[in-house]
């Protein structure tokens, strides 16, 4: 399955459809922006943006969806009541939601606004593959995308807003998830400035050899990368990382206070 990711810091619902457009002429059958898509992330108001499910961010992507032929992961504040999540919803071909994901993990003052999430359960097939669905942040906690890998997943799909200098997000931990964890990760970053942030860009889809398949550089751009299940299958067969676990020693990791 060919994936594409857009790393922009747009937040243009008519310029996702020209994305769409031209990620479905390539082939792509599934195309992934960033977090805090259609608002932006580091925006004033975000609560009052918020839309709530069923909105009309959902219906503009769902109708770019089924016109382009093309499932949609797009990042989103959600509206629910009082509370507002850090959102990204997987958006069938036909239109249809077939996940969604609250952030569980909130980064510092630009998250405040926001409630987390409290499941590792977002994960929908996809032609063949079990797409598993994170934002930003938590993927620096090897729990979560493990739980993912546990679950199934083949692919996990990371809308996120990483800003300088915390490069090393993209370069080494986004490869080592990948590996350890025998998936494909797709990481679709921000591009250009918002705020008194910088976005690094560097959007990636890595292997499970923890080798890049497709990486952007810093500005507005569309990527496109091969999933290749089996491929997966080979790897998993060579680096069995899972089946070697030894989980028995593992108990304090549920606990809430810090280990040392």
């Amino acid at each position: 399955m060919k994936i594409a990711l857009w790393q922009t810091g747009s937040a243009d619902l008519g310029r996702l459809r020209e994305r769409a457009l031209e990620a479905s002429a390539e082939g792509a059958r599934l195309l992934i922006t960033p977090e805090a898509f259609t608002s932006g992330y580091a925006v004033p108001d975000i609560a009052e943006l918020a839309q709530p499910l069923g909105g009309a961010w959902d219906q503009a992507v769902a109708a770019i969806a089924a016109e382009t032929g093309l499932a949609i992961l797009y990042g989103h504040p959600e509206r629910a009541g009082d509370v507002v999540f850090n959102s990204a919803t997987l958006v069938d071909r036909d239109g249809s939601v077939l996940t969604r994901h609250h952030k569980t993990h909130l980064y510092g003052e630009v998250d405040r606004v926001y409630q987390p999430g409290t499941s590792l359960d977002a994960l929908a097939d996809l032609d063949g593959v079990r797409v598993g669905v994170l934002i930003c942040y938590d993927v620096e906690f090897p729990e979560t995308v493990r739980m993912l890998a546990l679950a199934g997943a083949d692919l996990v799909a990371v809308p996120t807003a990483l800003m300088t200098p915390y490069e090393v997000v993209t370069r080494t931990l986004v490869p080592a998830r990948a590996y350890e964890n025998q998936v494909y990760l797709a990481y679709a970053n921000r591009s250009g400035v918002e705020g008194t942030l910088t976005y690094c860009g560097e959007s990636c889809v890595v292997g499970p050899d923890g080798v890049d398949l497709a990486r952007a550089r810093s500005g507005d751009e569309l990527l496109l990368a091969e999933i290749d299940t089996a491929a997966l299958a080979r790897s998993r067969a060579d680096n069995t990382h899972l089946n070697d676990r030894r989980p028995q020693l593992y108990g304090a990791l549920a606990r809430e206070e810090h280990v040392r």
